[in-house]
């Protein structure tokens, strides 16, 4: 780490900007009764007894006059699905409130819904702050929920996850000195994929259906009508491959449909396969729930953005299932 010794402007924004901020809108009428909101995450906690907080506001804001002015301001902590209406208020040059559905408030300060926390405010004082004004508010109402919030960190939006103690293994021997580690992301990964699959595998036996079948009734759930090459594109990386046998014992539950295009030999799902693709799914969404809900709201969208973002890096090259043919 090098100290900067010289001020450049710059490097101090990204300084400042390592520190992970939540983002807010704060929301207030001018004084014709119009609607004013703006995006900041200037705001902070100042004391519990009086609850005072405060945020801060460019002094060349077009909005500055009407906050000066106002009596009273909402903060709301944007939860981590509000990352569109943080845009929305962050830009200039258009009606910030239309189509949004407001909650009725203690003031007639704008109170918007589905955040994850809100602070009613009656202006306290405001002062000087170098090129920003601070303002101070007494807090005389607040709510909040469960929803993860959105957070901000250097100049880029963010989830909060939760970082887990670090905690003994009480009662149990050391590790061997080897290379092998339970940090190793191959190994969590693994060890997360087949604890989530032997519980999927459980409610699949009651199906009659394997672990094979699964992946290919799901493949055709979204892409019917594939050749066997072309649905082994999109499962080979399981580590399992769709067979003529596999296909055959499928066509004999009536699940899938062999049809002729040409000189081609294509399966399409039945009626009644489609119908045990969404059981599947279904029993696939109830083990996902129930990790899920012990895992709770903020930690399984990281969890699933960090896997999206996984995902795209080794991504040895498959084509995409979703995407249009």
């Amino acid at each position: 780490m090098t100290t900067q010794t010289g001020f450049d402007p710059q490097a101090f924004r990204a300084a400042l900007g390592t520190f992970t901020t939540g983002v807010t809108i704060i929301t207030t009428r001018d004084a014709d009764g119009e609607a004013i909101g703006i995006t900041a995450n200037s705001f902070n906690s100042v004391s519990l007894n009086p609850p005072l907080v405060l945020w801060s506001l460019a002094k060349n804001a077009r909005s500055l006059a009407a906050f000066s002015n106002a009596k009273h301001w909402n903060v709301h902590v944007l939860s981590a699905d509000q990352e569109a209406l943080s845009g929305r208020f962050a830009r200039q040059g258009e009606d910030k409130f239309a189509g949004l559905e407001l909650d009725e408030g203690i003031s007639k300060a704008p109170l918007l819904t589905d955040c994850t926390a809100r602070f009613q405010c009656r202006t306290a004082f405001s002062y000087d702050g170098g090129d920003h004004v601070i303002f101070v508010g007494e807090v005389l109402a607040y709510d909040h929920s469960n929803r993860p919030p959105l957070v901000f960190q250097s100049g880029q939006y963010a989830l909060a996850a939760r970082k887990p103690r670090e905690e003994v293994r009480l009662g149990a021997t050391p590790p061997p000195e080897c290379s092998y580690t339970e940090d190793l992301l191959g190994y969590l990964l693994g060890r997360a994929h087949y604890q989530m699959l032997y519980a999927l595998r459980q409610l699949l036996s009651t199906q009659a259906l394997d672990e094979r079948s699964f992946f290919i009734l799901s493949v055709l759930s979204i892409r019917d009508r594939l050749t066997l090459d072309e649905l082994n594109t999109f499962i080979a990386y399981t580590g399992m491959l769709a067979t003529a046998d596999s296909m055959a014992a499928l066509e004999s539950q009536r699940l899938v449909a062999l049809e002729t295009d040409g000189s081609e030999m294509r399966y399409a799902l039945t009626a009644d396969g489609r119908e045990a693709s969404l059981r599947q799914i279904a029993l696939a969404k109830a083990v996902e729930e129930d990790i899920a809900a012990k895992l709770g709201m903020g930690d399984t969208m990281a969890l699933k953005l960090l896997l999206k973002r996984l995902i795209s890096t080794s991504d040895p090259g498959m084509p995409d299932l979703w995407s249009a043919r």
